[in-house]
């Protein structure tokens, strides 16, 4: 089986765990279950027994791996990017859950493009960050925060579209806003280092 086909094996796996962890609607957990087999169904068409590769997808429950977030770290003559929260009027730089099926370089730059207006690319992979270790008070699920710095391409931002987000600005290292939970301060510090020095290591715990 080919990488593109084995790709949509694992995003209808996935939305068919999801949707059972989370529903309870007898009608929707049915569709979810058969969404499920279709998944297995196609997984199996390179000589895998269906039956015993829908057993292992029944077998996935619940959110049993880590959530992966990006933040996405751009600059401008020296000022990091960073998008305001609607919810609490704090900010961060642009971020969100990685979706599946995405490159962890893809999804900084779908956020930062999202959040923020500005595209860019990904350059460099600053830190990888464990939530439990940081400021974020600990939550339902495990987690992980990759930082990825990116190179802006565009001069001027077009529109926000992520509904969280209403406002983003560039922001000096000594004259930084009210910060989120979202991302500790230790990590833009450790951005505006790696920004100023592009040879240094990635951190990570």
């Amino acid at each position: 089986m080919d990488h593109a086909w084995l790709d949509w094996v694992r995003r209808l796996q996935a939305i068919a765990q999801n949707g059972l962890l989370y529903s309870d609607s007898p009608f929707d957990r049915e569709r979810y279950e058969a969404l499920r087999a279709v998944a297995a169904e196609i997984g199996a068409a390179d000589g895998a027994e269906p039956e015993q590769l829908a057993a292992t997808f029944a077998a996935q429950g619940g959110q049993a791996t880590p959530k992966v977030d990006v933040r996405a770290v751009a600059f401008r003559e020296g000022r990091i990017l960073l998008v305001r929260n609607r919810d609490d009027g704090l900010w961060s730089p642009p971020g969100g859950w990685v979706e599946v099926g995405e490159r962890p370089s893809q999804a900084a730059e779908k956020e930062l493009r999202e959040e923020s207006g500005f595209s860019g690319r990904a350059v460099k992979l600053v830190g990888i960050y464990d939530l439990d270790l940081r400021s974020r008070p600990r939550w339902p699920f495990h987690g992980f925060t990759l930082v990825i710095l990116c190179e802006l391409e565009s001069s001027e931002p077009g529109p926000l579209h992520g509904a969280e987000i209403d406002a983003a600005d560039f922001f000096a290292e000594e004259a930084l806003p009210a910060l989120s939970i979202r991302l500790a301060a230790e990590q833009i510090r450790t951005a505006f280092a790696h920004e100023c020095d592009r040879t240094l290591p990635s951190v990570f715990d």
